[in-house]
């Protein structure tokens, strides 16, 4: 296969997996109303831990000896999954889902300037500059101060932060760790918080419809993973990143079709901003062979 096939490839499955993930957003969203948020947490997190599981002994990637560093590390990354899944889920039963999800686009930004802040990475002012207007843009989506703020935008920038802790965190471990191991780490993690939540809250029954929501949200997070992980696995890194921001173009899709939620100019053009500036950034991290190592997991 030629490397612009592989690239094509890749592509394409990161496009699939943003969708996939996007459109368990919408699952879980449209469980707002009837289920409580660490009840679904809990219920879809069980799902996702046994697919986890299956894919790492299929994978021969069931390793419990990791170095004591490692560790650290995972329990670290799976501590900012924890904060970020939080975050990220509360704010989207609150707010539109376009919002949330153009506030997310601006993780690129957010983990190169932790980089470089953290882990002493170069950043040229080219790219310094990208992300001062990147982080604009952001102020544009959530416009604090105007008659369409809402306070749960802060919520979303949280998860963006813990996120990017997680994102850094990654760059940290050691390249034998496996990234399928680490991703069923967090998902442990993340239903650990749902188990805890649910101790506070009066659990409902699910009706057939939340059910079939449920294991819509499961299946998508699933396939999500799956198409994210492989994708890196074809092509070039700086071809398929991109591609991620498949996800803010079906988020507004679904939230004009499903949920009837159209943003305003400001909102357009913010995440238009946000967008343009991270793939500048990562155009110029391609161009200067900034290595990563991804981990992609479960959201």
């Amino acid at each position: 296969m030629t490397p612009f096939s592989e690239n094509l490839r890749g592509a394409g499955l990161m496009m699939g997996g943003m969708c996939a993930y996007t459109l368990n957003d919408a699952f879980m969203k449209s469980l707002a109303d009837e289920v409580p948020l660490f009840e679904a947490v809990l219920i879809r997190g069980i799902g996702a831990i046994i697919c986890l599981a299956i894919m790492c002994k299929l994978l021969g990637q069931l390793r419990f000896n990791l170095p004591r560093r490692d560790w650290g590390l995972i329990i670290v990354r799976t501590l900012g999954e924890v904060g970020g899944t939080y975050f990220f889920l509360t704010a989207l039963f609150n707010m539109p889902i376009a919002n949330v999800s153009a506030i997310l686009q601006s993780l690129p930004l957010a983990v190169s300037l932790s980089a470089m802040v953290f882990l002493h990475e170069p950043l040229g002012w080219r790219r310094m500059a990208a992300i001062s207007v990147g982080f604009a843009g952001v102020l544009l989506i959530i416009q604090p101060g105007g008659a369409d703020f809402n306070h749960y935008s802060l919520y979303a920038l949280c998860a963006v932060a813990c996120v990017t802790l997680r994102d850094i965190v990654v760059r940290r471990m050691s390249r034998d760790v496996p990234s399928v191991f680490v991703a069923l780490i967090a998902a442990v993690g993340v239903t650990m918080l749902g188990a805890v939540g649910t101790l506070f809250i009066e659990p409902v029954a699910l009706s057939p419809k939340a059910s079939l929501q449920l294991f819509g949200a499961t299946g998508f997070l699933i396939c999500g993973y799956i198409f994210s992980v492989t994708a890196m696995r074809w092509g070039e890194i700086s071809f398929v990143a991109p591609f991620r921001y498949t996800s803010l173009v079906v988020a507004l899709i679904l939230g004009v079709v499903v949920f009837g939620e159209w943003p305003n100019m400001l909102t357009l053009i913010g995440a238009a901003v946000v967008v343009a500036t991270g793939l500048f950034t990562l155009y110029r991290e391609s161009r200067l062979h900034v290595p990563r190592n991804p981990v992609v997991s479960p959201r």
